[in-house]
């Protein structure tokens, strides 16, 4: 194809420089590499609408760590595998710019912009010729391209993307937390105009239930165990009352696979999750002692509702 067109960046220099610097989420969805995405589609479809549009057409995802904000990105490639996308992004391609990757064997910020100026400028050239896939550029901690990022090997990266930007010519869909735009993007009123804000809100204990409940497939294929619905409640209830400092769903369904490991270690014998490993894993991460959770197990008959916290049972509530 890049052939009838005078492009700076050959199609085989921009194909070598993606392989080796950037994850096509696209590609990872296809092969069935992420989760199944649950209750994300109003957000998913907020990004569709803002890269739909002519001017402005750059999203950024603010939210606290472990909410979801990459896997918002994974959702909207698995929205473009599933051909559920406007005729626009449809065979879109969603590419994770990999900083470490391209940074790696570099000495300077201007051997490391070298790297990233090609991809930019390829990309840009290929926006306007409808025979090109559309490509989002994903980049995660986005506040680390920032010239104020202090420390950060990746600093004043966005000086080199804003012309591109200004003028239309690339997508990028960024990810960070709302105190770091403010502190990073946000100073700069040139790049904080280009970027619309899609707030991710953390999911409630009934939300993180349906997620688990949604993903829960993956993770008893991988550890060939049956996953109860009372382990799951049992999951969510002790991650909302002991790790408070961590956000949901993150870290329900590390807790979630981390029993599943601790089953399968001690007690391989039963193919189903038992309620023990639950309890050694929150008590791994909370430095609780296991006995003292017990105390909240959830008995046979009895049910937890999350959006109550609490146990009922057919004679009341715990």
């Amino acid at each position: 194809m890049s052939k009838d067109y005078n492009f700076k960046i050959s199609q085989e220099e921009l194909d070598e420089l993606l392989k080796k610097y950037t994850r096509n989420y696209t590609e990872l969805a296809k092969d069935g590499r992420f989760d199944k995405i649950v209750g994300r589609d109003a957000e998913i479809d907020q990004v569709m609408l803002i890269l739909l549009q002519r001017n402005r057409k750059n999203a950024c995802m603010l939210a606290p760590a472990g909410v979801g904000k990459t896997a918002l990105v994974a959702g909207l490639a698995q929205a473009i595998v599933k051909d559920r996308v406007p005729d626009y992004l449809k065979n879109a391609q969603v590419i994770e710019l990999d900083m470490p990757a391209m940074a790696a064997g570099t000495n300077s910020p201007g051997e490391f912009q070298e790297r990233f100026i090609p991809i930019c400028r390829g990309l840009a050239e290929r926006y306007h010729h409808s025979e090109f896939p559309r490509y989002i550029m994903f980049i995660d901690e986005i506040h680390t391209i920032m010239p104020t990022a202090k420390g950060s090997a990746y600093a004043g990266l966005s000086e080199v993307m804003k012309p591109y930007m200004t003028v239309g010519d690339l997508h990028i869909l960024g990810a960070t937390t709302l105190d770091e735009f403010r502190t990073y993007v946000a100073i700069d009123p040139a790049l904080d105009r280009r970027f619309q804000k899609v707030h991710l809100s953390m999911p409630t204990a009934a939300e993180t239930l349906q997620i688990l409940k949604g993903i829960k497939d993956a993770y008893e294929k991988h550890h060939k165990l049956s996953i109860s619905d009372e382990c799951m409640e049992m999951v969510v209830k002790l991650t909302e009352e002991h790790m408070r400092k961590r956000s949901q769903p993150d870290k329900s369904i590390i807790t979630m696979d981390a029993a599943c490991g601790w089953h399968n270690m001690f007690r391989s014998e039963s193919r189903e999750l038992s309620m023990e490993a639950i309890y050694m894993m929150v008590a791994k991460e909370t430095g609780i002692n296991a006995a003292a959770l017990t105390d909240t197990k959830i008995s046979k008959g009895e049910v937890y509702d999350p959006t109550k916290n609490k146990v009922t049972t057919g004679q009341g509530t715990k």
